[in-house]
């Protein structure tokens, strides 16, 4: 019965949430000191005092305070200097700071608030009166300290979310680089022609493909290939697809096959794309599909044999610089078992050439939010009609940042250029 009883006398007890316990009381007055430090340990606090600002700010830096009650009129350093004084070297963790004041002016309690003062008493203090301040700032500075703890945990935390983002980009670096190196060339001269690639991304890395092989000795493969969505995954997809098309091991190149000579040729377009569509379906395990334009040339003839998976048209520009898209569409790879893929072909004369590229350019909106489309892309190659190789592609891009208003584009881009050229003069 003694705990309830002290528990209903005091009470400071019954709402105490332990936010203040230490309390310096700061005044000339030894007698009001003495006055408010009896009533302060009665209630359970701690208590030191100070007989001067410069006294108080010195205690302060050895242990600071939950509570000061603070003279407002002392002589040397007023208790007005000394509350912005300590608000400024106060650092995290918060203490209620009370002035004594016989001021009742609006201008000076302003004053006292713009001095960073929690709360005023007015001299003689009145106990009950005290009580309460002390309770209402105990509620305050409990909730000041639970604010810097959660500020605390959240700085914490996004440091920690710093250095996970910090690793994710530079692991995304290091995949950048390796999906660039899928490709081994972006420019190769041949003896009828010349090939350029293009290949950038939106992100780090992409779901865009470009690429070649050697097809036997008359022939060139040439694949481009666009992976649904973006990123990691989309980029890994690539990267397996690659394997499929592969330059450095014909033997696993499921574009190729043994002729009668034991030399690799080309295997019919359509069924190269059928071949992965099987393959995707029946090994791997994915929700990706992608578009795909798989291309043989015949390099003395010009002759191109095609098969559209879902890919956008090839533009071929002829000599005289007409553009003109080919090509039925096609459906994606990877979607469905049953699906049906054809093949056509085109033959390119001396000075003609052939643009396969993806969806990133022709669907490439710009500031009012229409697209290139094929009229657009046709308008731009007729600009870009004397331009050859990689420098056509360079500007390719720098048109298409025009358009868009943006160095960044919302997909990625890539393309083939084919220029013909024909076999040499005999002389």
């Amino acid at each position: 019965m003694p705990a309830i009883r002290s528990a209903i006398a005091d009470p400071v007890s019954q709402t105490s949430t332990g936010a203040i316990r230490y309390v310096l009381v700061v005044d000339d007055s030894r007698l009001q000191r003495k006055i408010l430090t009896s009533s302060l340990k009665r209630w359970g606090f701690e208590v030191a005092e100070a007989s001067s600002g410069d006294q108080a700010l010195k205690m302060i830096q050895m242990q600071r305070p939950d509570l000061i009650l603070s003279d407002w009129i002392m002589p040397g350093m007023s208790g007005l200097e000394l509350c912005r004084r300590f608000r400024e070297i106060e650092g995290d963790q918060y203490s209620y700071f009370i002035l004594l004041t016989s001021k009742s002016e609006k201008e000076e309690v302003a004053r006292g608030l713009d001095s960073g003062a929690d709360d005023f008493l007015t001299k003689p203090v009145d106990s009950n009166e005290l009580r309460a301040r002390i309770r209402a700032g105990e509620r305050l500075v409990d909730m000041q300290r639970s604010m810097a703890r959660s500020n605390r945990r959240l700085s914490e935390t996004l440091e920690e979310v710093q250095r996970l983002y910090d690793n994710i980009d530079s692991d995304l670096q290091e995949a950048k680089k390796l999906q660039q190196s899928l490709l081994r060339e972006r420019h190769r001269r041949l003896p009828t022609g010349d090939l350029s690639l293009l290949l950038r991304s939106s992100g780090h890395v992409g779901g865009d493909l470009v690429g070649f092989f050697q097809a036997g000795p008359d022939h060139l493969g040439l694949y481009a290939l666009d992976v649904s969505g973006h990123g990691i995954s989309s980029a890994l997809m690539t990267a397996r697809l690659a394997g499929y098309l592969s330059s450095a091991a014909p033997d696993q190149n499921v574009a190729l096959k043994r002729g009668m000579d034991g030399r690799f040729v080309p295997r019919p377009p359509r069924e190269v794309v059928a071949a992965l569509n099987a393959l995707v379906l029946d090994e791997m395990e994915t929700e990706h599909y992608f578009t795909l334009l798989l291309g043989f040339v015949e390099l003395k003839s010009g002759r191109i044999v095609l098969s559209q998976a879902g890919h956008p048209h090839p533009a071929v520009q002829r000599a005289d610089g007409s553009v003109g898209q080919i090509g039925s569409g096609g459906f994606p790879v990877g979607l469905l078992a049953t699906a049906r893929f054809d093949q056509f072909e085109v033959t390119l004369n001396s000075g003609d050439r052939i643009l396969i590229l993806s969806d990133g350019v022709t669907e490439c909106p710009g500031p009012d939010g229409q697209m290139l489309g094929e009229d657009g892309l046709s308008a731009l190659m007729g600009d870009l009609a004397d331009i050859r190789g990689p420098a056509f592609l360079e500007a390719l891009v720098w048109r298409l940042a025009e358009f868009n208003g943006a160095q960044d584009f919302p997909d990625d881009v890539s393309a083939i250029l084919f220029e013909y050229q024909g076999l040499p003069a005999l002389t």
